[in-house]
């Protein structure tokens, strides 16, 4: 299960604010266990001396990094550093990279390579290439900003998320767009497709998708918030528990019905076997 993962949890001080720590543990733990907890920086610097009560409180272990040279980030190296010692260790299931910081692009790419579980976490303000290397990626930001109304309207959703989405983030159009494109990839013949399979898709596509980035906490009421989308609901034999599916409206309203192709239709004369292929089988058995 996805929470039981090991996490190694990598904090870059430089680019990361003590505000936004307890909002990246409680999201870790929806991921998994941090099994490592580092934080890099120059920590003679003043700027750094309020992360002093908060690495106690949580536990994390501060990496001392001097500036050899001015212009050049040691910081970034220690953490490169340690992430693939711990690789190497192989005693973790993946890693969370706690930075703004574009430099860690490749680094995030390379522990993806060797199998890792690799989710970022940053401000709005991180580079695409970063976001894009990590399997998932949340903004600080919406971790830490209070839930909004789980049932707002498209239009509300469009008007509170325009002017500060990350340049790279899927704007509601796009992503309602996307959610057409996934649903008919995976529907039945009535045009149904599975809720939990068209998120799983959707994260694949977007690294940074999250509903709280459309101001809501999960993807059935951002769904339901969604004029062009109709959600059903089915039970199981479970009581307690139901499966939601969802239609794209469009195909709804105009009937329109998967068929097979051609090449998915097996004729009756397929299932026959030919004169000269019996004749063959009755040998083979004599």
């Amino acid at each position: 299960m996805e929470n039981d993962k090991k996490i190694a949890v990598l904090i870059d001080a430089d680019n990361v604010s003590e505000k936004y720590i307890k909002y990246i543990f409680d999201e870790i733990a929806n991921h998994g266990t941090p099994t490592y907890k580092r934080i890099y920086g120059d920590w003679t610097k003043p700027n750094l001396a309020s992360w002093k009560t908060v690495l106690l409180n949580y536990s994390i272990t501060p990496i001392q990094q001097y500036g050899y040279t001015t212009g050049k980030n040691a910081t970034d190296a220690a953490l490169i550093i340690d992430a693939m010692d711990i690789l190497y260790s192989k005693s973790i299931d993946g890693f969370c990279i706690v930075s703004s910081d574009s430099d860690f692009t490749r680094l995030a790419s390379r522990l993806r390579e060797a199998g890792m579980y690799v989710m970022g976490m940053g401000e709005k303000k991180t580079p695409q290439p970063f976001i894009a290397a990590c399997e998932k990626f949340k903004y600080l930001e919406v971790l830490s900003a209070i839930p909004a109304n789980p049932y707002e309207t498209n239009e509300q959703v469009k008007t509170r998320v325009q002017g500060t989405p990350q340049e790279g983030m899927a704007s509601i159009d796009e992503l309602i767009e996307a959610i057409k494109i996934i649903v008919t990839e995976s529907s039945d013949e009535d045009g149904w497709a599975f809720l939990g399979e068209v998120g799983i898709k959707l994260n694949k596509r977007y690294p940074d998708f999250d509903t709280r980035n459309y101001g809501h906490v999960k993807l059935t009421p951002l769904i339901a918030s969604l004029k062009q989308f109709e959600i059903q609901s089915r039970r199981t034999s479970n009581p307690n528990i139901s499966h939601k599916y969802i239609r794209n409206k469009a195909e709804a309203e105009t009937g329109n019905k998967k068929t097979r192709t051609p090449e998915a239709i097996v004729s009756p004369e397929e299932y026959r076997v030919k004169p000269n292929v019996r004749s063959r089988m009755k040998s083979i058995k004599r």
